[in-house]
């Protein structure tokens, strides 16, 4: 086959989950309403951290910042494979695809980081209450958040950079609901062995010393927890942790699955699934499985939103 690229012209066809499921209507249906709560939940969180005052502490400016990153996750996917599905026009040029790529990437690589903070963060405020303002001084906070971004993108950039400089053969289907590297690599006329061993490795390194530390931390927390006095005081870490440790269990899961093992393991179709997973479901529970189980947030929550929507009384 021939190699093309963006200077014949040339554009990707992206065929994702909605082009290969016995019911794309009732999916496409599910995929927008999982999407608006998605970027109402998380939309609503932003806004509830950065009102009120009394959310101002290290562990909801971390929130805020995982709430702020599925936002814009959610916001690079799911519109455009929606709209494609409606307009039958599933196509993508280059440039838009190494963009969405490089973005998601970014996003991904951020987030992932970010988890394993927000798990320092817990260790922190239980194991060490009385010294927490010190783990967690507002320098050592933002500089978490900024090395957060910062390794994202840097990491992104190297891989958007390497993936769209092979020469892609006439086949431009994209069997995914948005551009990611595995898929891509199966379209490259040249041999991809020795880059996908290196994706392979790196995404190993990119996610396993999190994964450790935030084991490590619950662990150390799970040590702490079990010997308080106080029952209250238990319950009150378990749940605050257990809130945590869903989060990490649905979005660490799909992207072990995705990205460490081999691709041979998958076929498209679950490949697209495993992508709907952490673009669109896990956005969308994260607010909710915080919010939900934890009074901090539906207090702060009941305040902005009374301040708001009830009238204010006139005074004479």
């Amino acid at each position: 086959m021939e190699p093309w690229n963006s200077t014949l012209g040339g554009a990707f066809i992206l065929v994702g989950i909605l082009d290969d499921s016995g019911s794309p209507e009732l999916l496409c249906a599910v995929i927008t309403v999982m999407y608006t709560l998605a970027l109402t939940s998380n939309g609503l969180l932003i806004l509830v951290i950065t009102v009120d005052r009394q959310l101002h502490v290290p562990m909801y400016l971390l929130l805020g910042q995982l709430s702020l990153i599925d936002f814009f996750l959610t916001s690079i996917v799911i519109p455009k494979a929606v709209m494609d599905f409606l307009l039958k026009d599933n196509t993508i040029s280059f440039e838009g695809c190494a963009l969405q790529m490089f973005l998601a990437l970014t996003l991904g690589g951020a987030e992932d980081l970010l988890l394993a903070f927000m798990a320092y963060d817990r260790y922190a405020a239980i194991c060490h209450p009385l010294n927490y303002m010190i783990y967690m001084r507002p320098s050592i906070c933002w500089l978490g958040v900024a090395t957060s971004w910062i390794l994202g993108f840097l990491s992104a950039l190297g891989y958007t950079i390497h993936t769209m400089q092979y020469p892609f053969c006439k086949s431009r289907k994209i069997r995914d609901l948005f551009c990611e590297i595995p898929p891509l690599l199966k379209l490259a006329c040249a041999d991809t062995s020795t880059y996908e061993l290196m994706v392979y490795v790196m995404g190993v390194a990119f996610l396993i010393p999190p994964l450790a530390t935030i084991l490590a931390s619950y662990a150390l927390i799970l040590f702490t927890v079990l010997n308080k006095p106080s029952n209250e005081g238990r319950k009150k870490a378990l749940v605050t942790c257990s809130s945590h440790l869903t989060v990490v269990g649905l979005y660490y899961g799909a992207l072990t699955v995705m990205f460490v093992l081999p691709s041979s393991y998958l076929t498209p179709k679950q490949e697209n699934i495993l992508s709907v997973f952490y673009t669109v479901v896990t956005p969308a529970l994260n607010p909710i499985i915080y919010s939900l189980r934890n009074k901090e947030v539906t207090g702060a929550l009941r305040r902005v939103l009374g301040k708001w929507l009830l009238p204010t009384e006139s005074t004479f």
